[in-house]
């Protein structure tokens, strides 16, 4: 256990946690809807911080992060718990199972030695991912802020309802985040994640405010969340309020978790969504989960070009010059691009 941050005290040893916008009030003895922070006697604990339940070095791609240092790898950690409740969760062997068990699993390991693993395996960032990482906080900033002095990026890969002053906390430690905007519906947030969405909303707008580089994923559930006036207003949402330059990532369902009965979605499904990004003017769209497809290339807005090459999460190739269009001299939006 270790001693949580951003939490206040209230009657009757209650406490308030103040890290996602659940703010929840938690009772003596009691966790938060996370499953991994504890009120003990009147002060919180984080059950999470020495428990790395989850640690692969992987392409920066896989995140998905396309125009964030292409080609290098990250070592990727994740701890159990999660602030939503996703019916749909891929992880949810990690997610949830704190929720229904008071057994922590994880591999006792400390900041100092996540940051030297990081060097050692030539990774150029570490990314807090796999679970939701606003909840295992304490270990993010301190590993965040050791990396940061080692001349590593940090990068998140988030639902993005942690609270304003938590995303204060890690902003100046934080290099890039990919962001899931699950639906553009407060009942889809309600229904299927037990959560709301406007925070999301405003999350990514402070996010752009950061100076955070942003990338957005939206999982397509067959006639869930896949029809095209929703998706339109989502595109516009990232067109108008975050950039026409923020790369959105369309990924594929598969059946999981509570929806195993749920088929998957689409190619028809995925590319229409595709078309809807391209008429709102995004510039960068891809396809996940369906490798070999087209979209996994990155093209120069401008002259059409192909700048880079992918295959499943490899980079093939680059036709860069200091990140802009080898063939047109373009800028190519993103972060460590060659």
């Amino acid at each position: 256990m270790h001693e949580a941050r951003l939490w206040t005290s209230l009657e009757d040893q209650d406490v308030q946690c103040g890290l996602c916008n659940h703010f929840c009030r938690i009772k003596p003895n009691e966790r938060g809807k996370c499953g991994v922070r504890k009120n003990i006697q009147g002060d919180l604990y984080s059950l999470v911080y020495d428990k790395v339940a989850a640690m692969n070095l992987d392409p920066i791609e896989k995140k998905p992060l396309f125009h964030f240092h292409p080609g290098s790898y990250s070592l990727s950690i994740g701890t159990v718990g999660c602030n939503f409740f996703c019916v749909f969760c891929q992880n949810d062997s990690l997610s949830q199972s704190p929720k229904t068990s008071e057994h922590i699993p994880g591999e006792e390991i400390t900041p100092e030695q996540l940051v030297q693993a990081a060097k050692h395996h030539g990774a150029e960032s570490i990314s807090y991912t796999y679970s939701e990482p606003t909840i295992f906080f304490e270990l993010l900033q301190d590993t965040a802020k050791l990396g940061k002095q080692k001349g590593l990026k940090n990068v998140l890969v988030s639902n993005g309802f942690m609270s304003e002053q938590a995303l204060d906390e890690l902003g100046p430690y934080v290099d890039a985040i990919n962001v899931d905007l699950k639906s553009f519906r407060d009942d889809f947030y309600r229904e299927y994640c037990g959560t709301r969405l406007k925070p999301v909303l405003n999350n990514l707008k402070k996010i752009k405010e950061l100076g955070w580089w942003l990338e957005v994923t939206t999982l397509i559930i067959p006639e869930v969340n896949d029809r095209e006036e929703e998706l339109k207003e989502l595109t516009e949402f990232i067109y108008k309020e975050l950039g026409r330059e923020v790369p959105w990532h369309i990924s594929k369902f598969h059946p999981a978790y509570k929806m195993k009965d749920h088929y998957s979605t689409g190619m028809q499904t995925l590319e229409n969504a595709y078309e809807i990004g391209k008429i709102t003017g995004l510039e960068y769209i891809y396809l996940g989960n369906v490798p070999g497809h087209k979209s996994e290339n990155t093209l120069c807005p401008t002259c059409n070009n192909l700048v880079i090459e992918r295959q499943g999460f490899a980079t093939n190739k680059q036709n860069l010059k200091n990140g802009h269009c080898y063939h047109c001299g373009s800028k190519i939006s993103g972060m460590g691009l060659g």
